[in-house]
């Protein structure tokens, strides 16, 4: 699983990051992570890490540097396809220190900037800090499958977690209920677009990155469903063979792990056609 939260403070800010803050934020979500945690300063940049240790056991502790510690990373998730950029890159000069999939991420983003996030199958939520362009870069992935809540003050600063106790103990807001998001969560069973039930917590939506930089917030949308056909007509046998070849494709890239794997079964056809 994992956990990861962040703070950044403008320079409109008075405040400072506080280390003993940073750690609460980060031992609240220490249940998403029991393996390994770690934590990021920088002048008015934080960075915190719970790791669930599942690919490159040893060698993947967070947060993770480039050679020359200019960028930063800390993320949640699994890339599926992560190995198949590593000959491309290596070709390219990239020279890896690990065989885990958060550096392959950072190893794209030094590469190809925002749009690493085109190449990426699998499921994130993941913080770039770029020293250099003093940028910082969020993206969730396509489904939102891995959470990312945030907070966006009035001074600019910005506060984010993979859950909102996380803001919480920021004390970026005060647990106030958002009235407004009221309706949508009783005929939904769930808040819709950004809104969340906390009063001034945001969530970025699924298939989205965020650019902060010195208070100013930029979101992006990457990627969204297309419903356009994209096949010529072809008969049921076709399509279902189609699907079966799609599906254990699939199931196969989600075996990625260097540790025991285990399933959840509920009895229904899906969960079953994947055992």
């Amino acid at each position: 699983m994992c956990g990861i939260n962040g703070i950044a403070l403008s320079s409109r800010s008075d405040k400072q990051i506080n280390e003993q803050i940073l750690r609460r934020m980060t031992d609240v979500i220490f249940h998403r992570g029991p393996d390994d945690g770690g934590i990021f300063i920088d002048e008015k940049i934080g960075f915190g890490h719970r790791r669930l240790s599942i690919v490159d056991v040893a060698h993947g502790a967070q947060p993770m540097f480039n050679e020359d510690r200019s960028k930063v990373i800390i993320y949640n998730g699994e890339i599926y396809n992560h190995a198949d950029y590593r000959e491309e890159l290596e070709a390219k000069g990239c020279e890896f220190q690990t065989h885990c999939d958060t550096e392959t991420i950072l190893k794209l983003y030094e590469e190809y900037g925002t749009n690493c996030v085109e190449k990426l199958r699998g499921m994130f939520a993941f913080a770039i800090w770029d020293k250099r362009e003093k940028t910082l870069f969020i993206a969730r992935d396509r489904l939102g499958v891995k959470p990312l809540y945030f907070v966006h003050d009035e001074q600019g600063n910005l506060f984010f977690g993979s859950e909102i106790k996380t803001l919480l103990e920021a004390n970026a807001i005060k647990p106030e209920i958002n009235f407004n998001a009221l309706p949508d969560q009783f005929a939904n069973h769930g808040t819709s677009k950004d809104e969340t039930l906390f009063k001034g917590v945001k969530r970025l939506l699924p298939g989205h990155f965020l650019i902060w930089k010195d208070g100013n917030l930029r979101i992006e949308e990457f990627w969204d469903v297309n419903f356009e056909p994209k096949h010529e007509e072809k008969s049921d046998k076709d399509y279902i063979e189609e699907w079966r070849e799609m599906f254990k494709k699939s199931v196969k890239l989600r075996l990625m792990a260097d540790v025991p794997l285990g399933m959840f079964l509920s009895g229904g056809i899906d969960s079953s056609a994947i055992a």
